[in-house]
């Protein structure tokens, strides 16, 4: 399907469902490839994140891997492979495990973390290229209430 031969009429009777998920799949593409391009993967900047008391983790607890799945059930890909991604983070310094087998953030990590937070504004700018806040902010209440026509809830 494509927009440019659609008038308005048609587009306005395209199932949502079908252009939502489009529109996911397109979206996390440009934002993993862009995270590749600055050396890491958008599941190891999770791991950074859910293990820092700084950012997700209400204390800064060290967590196994099958807690940080469990933490991260509602946005991590069925691709992706927490094991490999913690073993990278080990290996870089930015995690380490303990006898447990918990994962911990280190210095380095955080400060890994603030760093790769940093590329966020940039893959935003160009994503929202064209964009104007209003209709971004209207394209969200209109898919907030396809969410709730359809009895889910609002994150």
């Amino acid at each position: 399907m494509t927009t440019h031969q659609m008038t308005d009429a048609e587009l306005a009777g395209q199932p949502a469902a079908y252009w939502t998920g489009v529109a996911y799949e397109a979206l996390i593409a440009f934002t993993r490839a862009r995270q590749v391009e600055k050396g890491y993967t958008q599941p190891q900047f999770w791991l950074l994140r859910n293990l820092s008391a700084n950012d997700i983790s209400p204390d800064g607890g060290g967590m196994t891997l099958p807690e940080l799945r469990e933490a991260m059930s509602s946005y991590i890909r069925p691709e992706d492979d927490l094991a490999a991604d913690s073993a990278v983070l080990v290996e870089r310094g930015w995690l380490r495990r303990d006898a447990d087998d918990r994962l911990w953030l280190t210095a380095q990590g955080e400060q890994a973390r603030v760093d790769l937070a940093r590329n966020a504004p940039a893959i935003r700018a160009a994503l929202h290229e064209g964009i104007d806040d209003a209709d971004y902010v209207t394209t969200l209440k209109v898919l907030g209430q396809l969410i709730r026509n359809a009895g889910g809830t609002m994150p």
